[in-house]
């Protein structure tokens, strides 16, 4: 079965998230994925290798790619991290903004970041925010819907009350729950895996 999916104006990851959605509705074919952009070019190309399929790109026009991905039988038998016995997954999250030099740019890659989990096969046991990441937890935050996601998909939620009470949000969370520095520890150090943006 070959399949087409117009990627056109989607900003990372919405480009990988689609292939990833389409290539879940075929057994075998190829599937196509039209995009404007040079990086959804290679994220997809490196999306398609990690899921063991061929992929080759061309240039269409000015801003117009097509990302050919080959799926074969032989193809989609990932190795899963954090599989049976391995422990927790714990995400933590210091900040309202990911990376450093660049606040716009942090703010941007964060909306992401937090989209891209509620994305994932495995999900996370735990979101830990802390520092200025708490504020992504607080009314008015851009990725309180995806938040909610995750929680009401079982992943549990944390916001350092310290941390809340200091920037004067106490009473703004708006999803997950108030915790302390000493479960934030406790849950990193049974954690099996750790993500930090």
């Amino acid at each position: 079965m070959d399949l087409t999916v117009d990627a056109m104006g989607d900003k990372c990851p919405i480009p990988v998230v689609k292939a990833k959605k389409a290539l879940a509705t075929i057994d075998t074919g190829t599937l196509e994925m039209l995009v404007d952009n040079e990086t959804s070019v290679t994220n997809l190309t490196n999306f398609a290798k990690s899921q063991k399929c061929e992929v080759a790109s061309e240039q269409l026009g000015e801003e117009k790619y097509s990302v050919k991905i080959v799926k074969t039988e032989e193809s989609g038998a990932v190795a899963v991290q954090g599989g049976a016995g391995v422990g927790p997954r714990v995400v933590v999250v210091p900040s309202d903004v990911m990376g450093h030099g660049d606040d716009v740019l942090g703010d941007v890659l964060i909306k992401a970041f937090i989209f891209a989990l509620t994305q994932q096969d495995d999900l996370p046991d735990s979101i830990l925010f802390y520092n200025s990441g708490v504020k992504l937890t607080c009314e008015g935050s851009p990725v309180l819907e995806d938040l909610n996601k995750l929680a009401n998909a079982g992943v549990e939620i944390f916001s350092c009350g310290t941390c809340l009470k200091h920037f004067d949000i106490e009473d703004k969370l708006a999803v997950g729950a108030v915790t302390n520095m000493y479960v934030i520890v406790e849950k990193q150090i049974q954690a099996g895996i750790i993500v930090r943006p």
